[in-house]
Parts: structure tokens; sequence; C-alpha cells
């Protein structure tokens, strides 16, 4: 049989191992002949039974209306894909009232409807798309044999039923992000398996109460700090211990602290070597310019070369009506050049004292300049709050000055967030630096000394599980002049952390 090109010989040895390979998994079937190529093999395939049932009403028809060849690809056999020339019989449905007059039988186990392959092979490309998805598991079946792309292997993926998971007893809720700054769902995962169970649209309090409440085993929640997760938690299942999630109090706790540290930037001053009298280069200024607008100003030298031309065309004879259509200018900019004896009247110099919007907010800039912040996107940030309407470009332009002006160079204090890392991260992985300037900032800021003692006692109490201390360690954060951390302090459930850091609880991922 010749075909697309591809000469087929029949091989009778085959035709047995080909039988015998469907037949016991399909029943109703018959192979009726094998032809094989080095490129294929093609098995005749025809069905054995007497009729078949309408998939419309269900009733049995025998009644055969005609037949058509159907051509689904089967699992590949040495390495090459195997095709079915199946026969299908389309059948007459005799039952009056059904909405179907004819229609198409499918074999059980070996077709579906539109379907272009076997529903063996389609369970086996369907496997490797689950465990290696588009484009791996489409390189994996061309070694099989299996001629598939990435996206018909996405498809069959995605038309699997979704799973029936049980019940989980102890959950984890947070939220996601679809994209960078869109709107947030809610994603519930299984504390004991640490599997996805579900996503939900939004993380609306009455959306994952209803999902908790259709499941009414669960007996732990783990969640953040947000509020609508807590009511949601109350709401939905009622009697669940809520736990507070140790990941998300750790990184509420890291923030508060780069807070307190930035409050007290000016502590870290004492980190500085500050240069002695011989380090710094006294700067003299230079003499300022007889005329306001020195030679060099773009401005300036313009005003001059126009003067000059001006007075140039005039006397040689030319009117001012001429020269104005000689040089394209306005007879207003041509009356006031002639009239102007030298270029030098023309130079007002108010230009160098003009008011401007940023003049009520350069002392800020200043101070926070000596303070070691020299990022004028942040500087800008902090002044409009203040009432500065100007525009960045302004701001970046004066930082500019100030960081190209001449003037002795001082060691600048390290960034609020590096000195937090030292105190949130263990004693023991700190280096020697790091530990003797952690050191003289305690020493010299009593305020970050007690930050550093009560990161490390929250740190102990996490890690060891002892949740009976959260009562102490809140009066304790209370007490001193933090108010970061009197923040974090006032939104911490307290029956929620404590039941986190219970020993009894046996949950890695709270």
């Amino acid at each position: 049989m010749a075909g697309g090109g591809r000469h087929f010989g029949v091989v009778e040895d085959v035709l047995p191992a080909v039988r015998d390979l469907l037949s016991p998994a399909i029943e109703n079937i018959a192979v009726t002949s094998v032809e094989t190529a080095a490129e294929a093999v093609l098995a005749e395939v025809c069905s054995t039974s007497p009729g078949a049932c309408c998939p419309g009403c269900g009733d049995w028809s025998s009644r055969v209306h005609g037949s058509y060849l159907r051509f689904p690809a089967d699992n590949p056999t040495a390495g090459r894909p195997v095709v079915l020339r199946l026969r299908v019989r389309r059948f007459i449905c005799l039952n009056a009232a059904c909405a179907r007059w004819t229609f198409v039988e499918q074999l059980a186990g070996l077709t579906r409807r539109h379907g272009q392959r076997t529903e063996r092979l389609r369970s086996m490309v369907t496997a490797v798309g689950l465990a290696l998805a588009g484009r791996a598991g489409a390189r994996l079946a061309r070694v099989f044999g299996v001629a598939i792309s990435r996206s018909i292997l996405l498809r069959l993926v995605c038309a699997l039923p979704e799973p029936q998971a049980a019940t989980p007893r102890a959950v984890g809720i947070d939220e996601y992000a679809t994209r960078k700054g869109r709107p947030y769902g809610t994603v519930i995962i299984d504390l004991e398996t640490h599997r996805p169970i579900d996503l939900l649209p939004d993380r609306e309090t009455s959306t994952v109460a209803a999902w908790l409440r259709e499941r009414p085993g669960i007996e732990v929640v783990c969640r953040d700090r947000a509020p609508f997760f807590a009511e949601a938690a109350s709401v939905g299942a009622p009697s669940a211990v809520q736990v507070a999630d140790r990941w998300h109090l750790w990184h509420n706790l890291s923030e508060a602290a780069e807070r307190a540290v930035a409050t007290h930037r000016l502590c870290l001053q004492v980190l500085t070597n500050q240069p002695s009298a011989a380090d710094i280069v006294p700067v003299t200024a230079e003499p300022p310019p007889d005329s306001p607008w020195p030679t060099g100003h773009r401005f300036a030298d313009r005003i001059r070369e126009r003067h000059a031309t001006v007075h140039a065309l005039l006397d040689a004879g030319h009117s001012k009506r001429s020269i104005q259509r000689q040089l394209g200018m306005g007879s207003s900019t041509v009356q006031r050049l002639a009239a102007a004896a030298a270029p030098e009247d023309l130079f007002t110099g108010q230009w160098q004292n003009r008011p401007s919007v940023l003049d009520p907010f350069k002392p800020y800039l200043d101070d926070r300049w000596d303070e070691g912040c020299t990022n004028a996107w942040k500087l800008w940030e902090e002044i409009v709050p203040l009432g500065y309407q100007g525009s960045y470009q302004r701001v970046r332009a004066y930082l500019r000055r100030k960081r190209t002006s001449p003037g002795p160079v001082t060691a600048r204090p390290p960034a609020p967030r590096i000195v937090a890392g030292w105190i949130l991260r263990h004693p023991e992985s700190l280096t020697d630096d790091e530990q003797i300037h952690l050191k003289a900032v305690r020493g010299h800021c009593p305020e970050l000394d007690a930050l550093t003692t009560h990161v490390r006692s929250f740190a102990t109490m996490l890690t060891y599980r002892r949740g009976e201390e959260l009562p102490v360690w809140l009066d304790a954060v209370r007490r001193d002049n933090l108010p970061s951390l009197h923040t974090l302090a006032a939104g911490i459930d307290r029956d929620a952390v404590i039941a986190g850091t219970h020993p009894a609880l046996e949950l890695r991922r709270c």
C-alpha cells in the first residue's frame, strides 16, 4: 500500500502482536491487518459490536446509516508512531423523541468524540505534560516517537478534571497578586502536604469565609496579620485554631525595626570617621567678576554676539527693519539691542537672585544632606508633603551642585537598612567588624540598644516556640520610646501568636 510517499508492507508476524496488544484492554474490536514502514506502523481496525447506544437518549440501535474512516494515533512501538485505520459506523437513533437522528459509535477505551489520539496515548502524553509541562514534555514525547506540540500538551493537561481533594486539617491562607501591582487574590495551601488547594479570585472576607464554611473539617487556620483574614477565619471556621504565620510575624518585625533605625539615623554618625583638621583642604572662593554675567556664560555670550552684529549692520547703513529681516528677530528685540550702548547695559544681574519655589525647602535639604541622604528622588518625596510644588528636576539640579562642589570628603554612615540587618541577624552570623559597629551604635543610642534587645527576644520566642512569653515582651516594648514597635505590638493578636509559637503545634509552615 502506498500513501503520502510512504511504502508500507504487510508483516504477518506483527499482526498477532498488535492484536494481542489491543484486544485485552479494548473489547469488540478486530485487527484485520498491519502495514509497517520505516516511518510508522499502520494497523487496520474495525468494530465487532452489533450496535451502539445513542449518546443523547441512551437507547440501543443496530440500524447502520453509514461509515467512514478515522486515523487516531496510538502508542508508538519500537520508537515508531502507530496509526490506527479505524472504520467507525454511524447509526440511526430509533427513538423518535430524541433530538439526534444519527450518531457515531465510540469504542470505549479507544476513541472519544473529535479525538485524534487513542485513550491510552492521550493518558501517556497527559502524564508527560503533568510532569514536565509544555516545551520539555514535547521534547521528551518526540524521543518516545510521539509528535506533539507544547500547546496541545498543555491543552490536554488543562482538560483534566479537577482533583477532588479531601478536606484538609490545617490550611494556610495568604494573598497573591495576579501581576505586580494588580488586584490580589487568596491562595489556600494544605500545610500538611505543602500543596496548594485552591485560588480564590479576591481577598474579601465573605469569599474566604464561604470557602471555609463549606469545609467543616478544618481544625487549624494559619494566616498573616491581615484583619480580613482574621475575620474570615472567625466567621467561616469558628471552631478552628487561628495561628499567626511566623514568617509574616518576622517580616513585620523586620519592617518595624528598619523604620526605627531610620528614625534614629543621626545616631549612626558615630560610625563615621571624622576627618582631622589636616585632612580638610581649605576652599577659597574666587573673586566675583566685574560683570554679573561673566564671559563663558552661554546667554551672556549670545547677547554680546547679537549686540555686536546689530551695531555692525547699523554702522553699515542698514535700517532696523532690514536688520530684522536679515537676522530673523522681532522688532522689539532689534530696538532694544540698538538702544543699548554696550551689551552690559542689557545685563540686569537679577537672574542670579531670582526667587525659586525651592528656596523655602533648601534648609531642610541641607540638613538631610548633612545626615547622609543624597538620593534626590527620596528627598523630593519628602518635601512634597511639606508643600513643595516644584519639579523633581529642580531638586536634582540643586543636589548635583552640592555633589560636584569642592569640599571635604567625609565618610558616610551606613544606611538604616544595613544597620537593621545587623540587628535582625543572628549574633553569631555577624562578622567582627559588624559586631564592633553594632556595639558602638548600641552604646551611643539607648533606643537602638532597646530595639536590638526586643528583636532578639522575639527571635528567640519564635525559634524555640515560647508563646507564653509574648505578654511580657509586649509590656517591655511599650515601656520604651520605639513608636514603630508600638504600632506592631498594637496589631498583634495575642491568641494567634501564642498558638503559632506553641510547642504542641507541629506545623512547619506556620
